[in-house]
């Protein structure tokens, strides 16, 4: 099993450097998921630096979880992305609830910094937009 991930602080953007540190991979490989994930698309200022917002540093971590700790390949990490995307599709067609991911569901348990319901429901908001962007 892995080592814990730090928390994501409460910012806005982060830079490469600094979400390779969040979800322990090297800034290459960030790049390289880039090209294999569609749903990765940071911001892009001056000099082509990107800019990462907290939706995709918890979509990078999702990746590296099925990617590292589960075992998929590139192409079964992102089939499985897809299939969770079309499932938070039908529960929110069958107005169901989402299941939790597992970084919130972390959360709730870390006191405080648990999220709030509604910053909970942004989050999820933001990660399906994500995925649905293709």
């Amino acid at each position: 099993m892995s080592t814990p991930l730090p928390p994501i602080p409460a910012k806005r953007y982060f830079t490469i450097g600094e979400v390779a540190e969040l979800c322990g991979v090297k800034p290459h490989v960030l790049r390289y998921w880039e090209q294999e994930f569609t749903q990765l698309r940071p911001m892009k200022r001056r000099g082509n630096r990107r800019y990462y917002q907290h939706h995709e540093v918890l979509m990078i971590r999702r990746i590296r979880e099925l990617l590292y700790d589960q075992g998929f390949t590139i192409s079964g990490a992102r089939n499985r992305l897809q299939e969770l995307a079309h499932e938070h599709k039908e529960a929110a067609r069958d107005n169901v609830p989402p299941e939790l991911p597992q970084e919130a569901a972390a959360g709730a348990l870390a006191g405080p910094l648990a999220l709030s319901a509604a910053a909970l429901r942004k989050e999820l908001e933001e990660i399906r937009s994500l995925l649905f962007r293709a």
